[in-house]
C-alpha cells in the first residue's frame, strides 16, 4: 500500500530520517517496521508562528517495495539530421538544444562567450581588478547569466510548459533531487558549472554542435526567410534560427534594427540591490535571536504599491554575494548569487520599481528604454569612480537624503564608494524607493536599518526591448524561421521560464519542418 500524507515537522525532526519515520508511523497509526520506504514529495517552511515548522508531503510505502524513479535520459544521435541554429547557450538555448535532439533535429549552438571553466578567469578579473571582458562575463558565456548568478528555480507556473520536466532534466545532469520538492528550489552557483558541463556533454554526445567564442555579426535572410548566420569565425547555414541571446546582448538588438526587423519597447524594472546582515533577516523571519542549526538562512519577499506603482524585492539571495554584472567597462550593473549552502554572512535582494512606457518620453522608439537603462548604468559607473566600484548608501541615510559618512562591510568584491544615490536614480524611481523602504520595515521587523546597504544599480531585471513573435508559430512576424526566445526576446524571466520557452521554440521549429 502507498499512502500520501502531509504533516508538520519540527526542524530537528525533519533533519533526522529516523525521527521523521517515527513521526510518520505515529501519524498513520502503524508499526514503524511496516514502513519500507519514504519518498519526499514536497517541502516548505512555515514561519508564520513563533514555532517554525516544515510542512512536508510524503509517499509512504507500507508493506511493499518502492517504485524506482529514473531521471537519466537517453538522447538519440542527430549527427546527420536537419540543423537548427541556436544563438546563445543560456538556459533557453541549452534546453532548446536538448528538445531539438529529442525531436530528431541537430542543434548547432553559437555562443559569443566561453565555456563555464574558462569564464571563471574573466569573472576573477572583474572582481579583483574591475576589468570587463565584453564577450565573457556574468551575463555572457555557457549557461548564461544564471550559471554564475545563483541558479534560483522559483518559477512554479505550468502555463507555458512542464516545470517539473525542467527540474528533472537538471537532476538528470547532476542537481540534487531536493529541487524537485523544495518550495523555493535552488541549485547554487558553486554547483551549476558542473551541471551545465553535463548538459553540454549530452548535446555533443548526441551529435549536436556548440561553438564558443563565436559572436554573431549578421543574420542571413533571403526573401524574408532565415538562411543562416554570419559569425566572426564563418557562416552557419539553416532555415531555422532560435534567437536566445539573453537580456544583455544589446548588439543583437542593434543588428536587428540595421536589418529593419521590427522591435518594440518593453517595460522593465530598475532600482538597487539591498544587503543586510543575514542574522537580521533570520531574526525577523524566524522570530528568534539566533537561527537554529536545522533551519536554512531565511529569505523574504516584499512588495508595496507607492503612488500607483509596484515597488518589490527581486531575486532574493540568502547567504549571498552581490555580483558585478556589467557587460562593458563604462557601466555598473549589480546582481546577486548564493552558493548551495547559502552560508555567507549577508543577505541581498534587488529592490526595484516598475517602469512603464509612459514614464519615458519618446518610448514609441523601441530603443528609448534601452538608452534610459544605459544612462543610469553609466551614471552609476561615474559615481563609483571606475574599476567596477559601485556607488552605495546606508538605507536610512538614503531615505533621509544624507550622504553616508562610512559604509558597512559588504559582499561586493570590487568595492563600494559612498554616494548620493538620488543623483543616479531617476526621480520617479528614487521617490518611490524612498517611500517604500520604511513601509517594508513595518512589514518585517529590523528591515529598515542603517546596517542595510543600498548598492546601485539593479538594472538588468529583464530586457527593455521585446522581439515580437506570432503567438501560434513563435516566429517573428516578418521573418520565416526566426524564433525569438527567452529573456532577451522578452518571453521569460528566470532560468526555468527561459528553459520552458527554449523547449517551446524547438517544438515550433519542428512544426515548421513538417
Amino acid at each position: 500500500m502507498i499512502s500520501e500524507i502531509e504533516i508538520a515537522l519540527l526542524p530537528e525532526v525533519e533533519a533526522s530520517e529516523p525521527l521523521t519515520r517515527k513521526a510518520i508511523a505515529k501519524h498513520l497509526k502503524i508499526a514503524l517496521e511496516r514502513i519500507n520506504y519514504v519518498r519526499l514529495v514536497k517541502r516548505s517552511i512555515d514561519a508564520r508562528s513563533k514555532q517554525v515548522v516544515y510542512w512536508v508531503k510524503f509517499q509512504v510505502f507500507i508493506d511493499e517495495a518502492p517504485m524506482v524513479e529514473i531521471f537519466s535520459k537517453a538522447y538519440p544521435n542527430v549527427t546527420d539530421k536537419t540543423p537548427v541554429l541556436i544563438v546563445g547557450a543560456g538556459p533557453a538555448g541549452l534546453f532548446a538544444a536538448l528538445r531539438c535532439i529529442e525531436l530528431g533535429l541537430k542543434p548547432v549552438i553559437i555562443e559569443r562567450g566561453k565555456d563555464v571553466k574558462q569564464r571563471r578567469r574573466d569573472l576573477a578579473a572583474i572582481n579583483k581588478e574591475g576589468i570587463i571582458n565584453p564577450e565573457s562575463n556574468y551575463c555572457f558565456g555557457e549557461g548564461g547569466a544564471g550559471t554564475y548568478s545563483d541558479g534560483k528555480l522559483y518559477t512554479r507556473s505550468n502555463k507555458r510548459g512542464d516545470v517539473n520536466e525542467v527540474l528533472k532534466t537538471f537532476v538528470a545532469h547532476g542537481a540534487t533531487e531536493d529541487i524537485l520538492v523544495d518550495a523555493r528550489p535552488h541549485i547554487g552557483t558553486n554547483k551549476l558549472p558542473a551541471i551545465i558541463t553535463s548538459i553540454r556533454e549530452s548535446i555533443l554526445n548526441a551529435g549536436g554542435e556548440i561553438h564558443f567564442d563565436c559572436r554573431v555579426t549578421d543574420f542571413i535572410i533571403r526573401s524574408g526567410k532565415v538562411a543562416g548566420v554570419q559569425t566572426e569565425k564563418g557562416e552557419y547555414a539553416s532555415s531555422a534560427l532560435i534567437l536566445a541571446t539573453g537580456h544583455s546582448a544589446r548588439d543583437i538588438f542593434y543588428l536587428l534594427k540595421r536589418k529593419n526587423i521590427f522591435l518594440e519597447a518593453k517595460p522593465f524594472a530598475l532600482g538597487v540591490r539591498i544587503e543586510h546582515p543575514q542574522e537580521i533577516i533570520d531574526q525577523a523571519q524566524y522570530h528568534c535571536e539566533v537561527r537554529g542549526p536545522y533551519l536554512p538562512p531565511s529569505y523574504y519577499s516584499l512588495v508595496e504599491q507607492v503612488d500607483g506603482r509596484g515597488v518589490f524585492s527581486f531575486c532574493m539571495c540568502p547567504g549571498g554575494i552581490i555580483a558585478p554584472c556589467a557587460t562593458n567597462d563604462n557601466e555598473i550593473v549589480v546582481n546577486g548569487w548564493s552558493p548551495s549552502k547559502r552560508n555567507n554572512p549577508f543577505a541581498n535582494s534587488g529592490t526595484v520599481v516598475q517602469i512603464n512606457l509612459e514614464d519615458i518620453v519618446g518610448a514609441e522608439d523601441p530603443f528609448k528604454l534601452l538608452h534610459f537603462q544605459e544612462q543610469v548604468e553609466q551614471l552609476a559607473y561615474a559615481a563609483g569612480g571606475g574599476k567596477q566600484v559601485a556607488p552605495a548608501q546606508r538605507m536610512i541615510d538614503f531615505v533621509n537624503g544624507k550622504l553616508s559618512t562610512d559604509l558597512p562591510l559588504n559582499s561586493y568584491l570590487p568595492g563600494t564608494k559612498s554616494a548620493d544615490l538620488k543623483e543616479i536614480l531617476p526621480d520617479f524611481i528614487y521617490h518611490r524607493l524612498k517611500l517604500a523602504l520604511p513601509l517594508f520595515g513595518q512589514k518585517m521587523k529590523g528591515y529598515y536599518t542603517n546596517e542595510a546597504l543600498l548598492v546601485g544599480v539593479e538594472s538588468r531585471t529583464s530586457s527593455p526591448i521585446r522581439i515580437p513573435r506570432d503567438r501560434d508559430t513563435l516566429q517573428h512576424p516578418q521573418i520565416t524561421g526566426l524564433f525569438p526566445c527567452g529573456e532577451g526576446a522578452g518571453y521569460a524571466g528566470g532560468i526555468v521560464s527561459a528553459a520552458i520557452d527554449g523547449m517551446n521554440c524547438a517544438e515550433a521549429v519542428n512544426r515548421l519542418f513538417k
